[in-house]
Order: C-alpha cells, then sequence, then structure tokens
C-alpha cells in the first residue's frame, strides 16, 4: 500500500458508505486505503463521530485524509470528528464539497497518481461544480 492520500467517506446509511468505498476500490484499487462511516451504532440512519473518527484513524497519513459526505449533518459530525482528532492530524484532513461517489472516486484517481490533498480535493470539488 502507498502513502497516497486516503479517503473517507460518511454517509447517514451503512450501506451506501459502504457500497461508494467498494465501488471506489474496485475502480481505482489498493494504490489509495478507502474507508466509511455510515449510519448510527444501533443500525439507524445518521452518522457518528466516534465511527467517523475511528475511520480518519484508520486511513490516516502525514500526505492527507479526503472526507466525503452526503448530508449537512455528515459535515457537521465530520468537522466535530476532524477537531477531536487535534491539531496536528486534523490539519491533514479536509472535508471535500463534491458529491459523494464521483467526487470519491474522482478524489481516489487522483490521490493514486501521488497528488497532494490540495490537488485531490481541487480535482473533486472541480468535478462537482
Amino acid at each position: 500500500m502507498s502513502d497516497n492520500v486516503s479517503i473517507v467517506i460518511v454517509s447517514h446509511s451503512a450501506d451506501v458508505a459502504k457500497g461508494a468505498a467498494d465501488m471506489v476500490r474496485q475502480m481505482v484499487g489498493e494504490e489509495v486505503r478507502v474507508a466509511c462511516a455510515g449510519g448510527t451504532a444501533d443500525g439507524g440512519l445518521g452518522t457518528d463521530v466516534a465511527a467517523i473518527m475511528a475511520a480518519i484513524e484508520e486511513v490516516w497519513t502525514e500526505k492527507g485524509v479526503a472526507v466525503l459526505v452526503d448530508l449537512g449533518g455528515a459535515e457537521t459530525n465530520s468537522e466535530m470528528a476532524i477537531e477531536m482528532l487535534g491539531e496536528d492530524k486534523g490539519a491533514h484532513v479536509a472535508i471535500l464539497n463534491a458529491p459523494v461517489v464521483e467526487g470519491a472516486v474522482m478524489a481516489a484517481t487522483e490521490a493514486s497518481g501521488g497528488s497532494s490533498l490540495d490537488e485531490v480535493r481541487q480535482t473533486a470539488e472541480d468535478f462537482g461544480a
């Protein structure tokens, strides 16, 4: 596994988060680490700050972690998770303003070439514009 920017997908649905992460792995391969957090601990719809933190920690790298979210609450909880990582780690994590599935594929494709977190963000966000 290379040291590329990693991807975290956060969705209110565990199935959507897992499905999007699986699709990224199938399309981009193993060059980019992908984790996901979806649903609540009891299997309902929603997001969980602790699960988002765990997903970020699972794939964290100095190169950076790009987080894609589906709805407003996912973004708010992702922001909280990033803050709780602490300044050192949190500085290497960015929430992208891009569609979850298409943005994650575009971000992972860019990351697989060794691009920086800013380049990965720009590629995903340009796609969503």
